[in-house]
């Protein structure tokens, strides 16, 4: 994904695959997968699905980089996905003191864009944001916002 390559035909074959095997995968994967498909904006709905069961089964062994990533994937390509999205806010709420700018931005972005109402979350990130407010860049800010 990072090199923007169209490749069409290996995105299709690795997301069945990824499918089938998405049971044996840990967390970093899980994230990994839904930011690599995001990026390329590459329609695999019954990927994304069965990445969201499996990543809200192991939600609680998450980083913080990997529920940032995992909602921002989710939203980007606007994938329907509520438990998913309660889930990764549980969690992020908990572990939010861990989180660095970038990944507030992102997941505050996120919830934004998805519309999903996690006020918990929400006044976590808030708290969180306003202490680490000097270390945010223009982007950081702007999405935070």
């Amino acid at each position: 994904a990072t090199v923007r390559h169209d490749a069409r035909a290996l995105f299709n074959s690795v997301a069945t695959e990824a499918t089938r095997q998405v049971g044996q995968f840990n967390p970093q994967d899980l994230a990994n997968t839904a930011w690599a498909y995001a990026t390329v904006c590459h329609d695999a709905p019954a990927l994304f699905d069965c990445v969201a069961t499996e990543a809200t089964r192991q939600v609680g062994q998450f980083n913080p980089q990997g529920l940032a990533n995992t909602a921002w994937a989710y939203a980007t390509v606007r994938h329907d996905a509520s438990e998913l999205f309660e889930s990764v806010a549980t969690e992020a709420t908990r572990q939010v003191g861990q989180f660095n700018p970038q990944e507030l931005a992102n997941t505050a972005w996120a919830y934004a864009t998805v519309r999903h109402d996690a006020r918990a979350l929400f006044n976590s990130v808030a708290t969180e944001a306003t202490r680490q407010v000097g270390q945010f860049n223009p982007q950081n800010l702007a999405n935070t916002a």
